[in-house]
């Protein structure tokens, strides 16, 4: 994990620890002498503010060795972000089932757990029950909880970035305005018998909630694809959602909608779970080929039994979810003729060959060649972890961007 493109301005724009801290993670500037060329910083100012961020254990010198100086000289001891000095717990939200992992802030997992949760249980006893894993997975480890600097958390629906708060979900009834921060920070608490982590000396450990497509989406970015400025994933489980991410950073719109591909209107009379009429979630999802293999005596609840069948090399699971794919790629085209992404990659129970070749099919014959010509079009590489790197990213983002650095540090008294 790290850290974003940032500021390039010499001087001025580029002051705090923060900002050094942004450069060396970054990889931009390693060495003092960079660090100094690149801000127009002084020697001892930035000695000065590399020692607040050693003395809170977020630096330490690098394994490499010295490399020559951008200033001249003798060769310069190379900088790097220490990422052991604190941990991420991190969990991934499906209608029926979650996963939850512990990870460092570089992105290794270090243990996971996996198991039958149900958002329709309603948040109460979901996030008591994440926060029973959370607790097991410290102990597993033998990281005490005051190691924990925060806990990220995706939900199958729209979220308010600003409120950590579902907004009309449409497969979590009673989660609709919910107070998911507070809760699992709580459930935290109560399973660990502590209420403070490693961010701040008095405050409760702090909760990112983010939807579980864009979590997918900034995870597989992240790591296999830092390059791509436009990247879209698309996951198709028992619903349809899209994560978009945009020169390193998550496209949510003004108030979490970004990406509820699922329910675009297509042309059909199938009643959605959301309540209307002709969304493709109700025709093309892994919930609504289930619904098809069971009305044609293969019985199946949900999207994994599906998966299950399509992993089977079941016949009519394949043809079904070959149509359901050309379904969404129909939808796809628009999409990427908006967007135009490097890579539209598809994740989530239906993400096999069947679907992605029916996603190509109609994507290529509808979209325009300029839209495909550096188009790459492939499945998830992460699988079901994708979302909890995503998760552990965007918490370590979020507490070493510059302005917050500055917070903590004066907050640990450095």
């Amino acid at each position: 994990m790290t850290g974003k493109p940032g500021r390039t301005a010499r001087g001025g724009a580029q002051t705090s620890a923060g900002d050094l801290l942004d450069l060396v993670r970054s990889g931009r500037a390693v060495t003092r002498g960079a660090l100094q060329q690149m801000t127009g910083l002084s020697r001892a100012t930035v000695g000065q503010r590399l020692d607040r961020l050693f003395r809170a254990g977020w630096l330490r010198e690098g394994a490499n060795g010295p490399v020559d100086s951008p200033l001249g000289g003798r060769p310069a001891v190379t900088l790097e972000f220490d990422g052991s000095h604190a941990v991420v717990l991190a969990a991934d939200l499906d209608t029926r089932h979650a996963r939850a992992a512990l990870l460092t802030l570089t992105g290794e997992i270090l243990a996971e757990r996996s198991g039958a949760l149900v958002v329709e249980d309603g948040p109460e006893v979901v996030l008591a029950g994440l926060g029973r894993w959370f607790a097991e997975l410290l102990t597993e480890t033998g990281h005490a909880p005051e190691a924990v600097c925060g806990i990220g958390l995706g939900v199958p629906g729209p979220v308010d970035s600003e409120t950590g708060r579902v907004v009309q979900p449409p497969m979590m009834s009673g989660w609709d305005g919910y107070d998911i921060r507070g809760r699992l920070s709580r459930a935290f608490t109560e399973h660990t018998g502590t209420s403070t982590g490693t961010s701040t000396s008095t405050s409760p450990v702090p909760v990112l909630v983010d939807n579980d497509a864009n979590l997918m989406a900034y995870g597989e970015q992240r790591t296999g694809y830092q390059d791509c400025r436009a990247f879209v994933l698309v996951k198709v489980s028992t619903g349809i959602g899209a994560g978009v991410v945009v020169d390193g950073a998550v496209y949510r719109g003004v108030d979490g909608g970004a990406g509820d591909l699922g329910h675009i209107r297509v042309g059909t009379e199938a009643l959605c779970r959301c309540g209307s009429y002709g969304c493709l979630a109700a025709v093309a999802s892994g919930g609504a080929v289930a619904r098809r293999l069971t009305e044609a005596g293969v019985p199946a609840a949900s999207g994994s039994d599906v998966r299950d069948l399509l992993a089977a090399g079941h016949p009519e699971a394949a043809a079904l979810a070959r149509e359901a794919g050309r379904r969404v790629g129909d939808v796809l085209a628009t999409v990427v003729t908006l967007l135009n992404p490097g890579v539209l990659m598809i994740a989530g129970d239906l993400a096999g060959t069947p679907f992605l070749t029916g996603v190509r099919e109609l994507l290529y014959q509808r979209a325009l060649p300029r839209s495909t010509a550096h188009l790459d079009v492939l499945t998830a590489r992460l699988g079901e972890r994708a979302g909890l790197i995503g998760a552990g990213a965007l918490v370590v983002e979020h507490l070493y961007a510059p302005e917050r650095v500055e917070e903590r540090l004066a907050a640990l008294g450095v």
